[in-house]
Formats: C-alpha cells, structure tokens, sequence
C-alpha cells in the first residue's frame, strides 16, 4: 500500500482512533536522515499492504507535531485504538522493521479477489 501524506489534525485524530495500525514517519525535507529512511519506509509499505502508512512533514503540520510531542526527526510512532503502542526515533531501520513486523503479524489479512 502506498504511503500517504498526511495533513489536518483533525484527520490525524480520526485515523488513530481506528481499529488498525498506523504508522506514521515525521520527517523534513531538511532532514537528511529522512531522506535516508524514506525509501525504506516507502519499500516497507510496498511489502506490508495490510498496514497503514503515513507521512507527516513536520514543518508544514505543527499542530500535529505539537500534539504528539515530536522533538526528533525522522520519528516513527504507531497507533491503534487511539494509543500509541509503539514507536522508533531516529533512523533505525532494524527497530522499524520490528516495528511494521508487529503491526503485520497481528493483522488479518485482506483476501485477494479472484481471478
């Protein structure tokens, strides 16, 4: 599943409030660690189509930043239920890899239509 940019606080409340996992990057386009684990986000999206992925800029979405308290960038922080129930800082790829590995195995999976 395609990452998806992310805007409106709002928005941001309603989608952790879901019954699924979430899991949001808070990145820059300054950041250069960002731009470092941004392919690997995006690749880990591509292999785990039954979790949700976002992007959060954190320039352009303060309020956002401002609620979930970001102090360092890039961030990855899961949600589910409203609570956040995981999360790496930092541009750690084994640990976010861990990280979308625990939302994927407790994620049912979505049946693919016939062809």
């Amino acid at each position: 599943m395609p990452v998806e940019e992310f805007k409106g606080l709002e928005n941001f409340k309603e989608t952790i409030a879901r019954d699924e996992y979430s899991i949001f990057d808070f990145w820059a386009t300054w950041c250069a660690p960002c731009r470092i684990m941004g392919p690997i986000y995006d690749k880990l999206s591509d292999q785990h189509p039954n979790v949700k992925f976002y992007k959060v800029d954190t320039d352009a979405e303060e309020a956002i930043v401002a609620e979930v308290g970001v102090r360092n960038i890039p961030s990855f922080i899961m949600y589910k239920n409203g609570e956040q129930v995981g999360s790496v800082l930092g541009p750690r790829r084994a640990q976010l890899q861990e990280l979308v590995a625990k939302a994927a195995d407790t994620t049912p999976e979505v049946p693919l239509p016939a062809s």
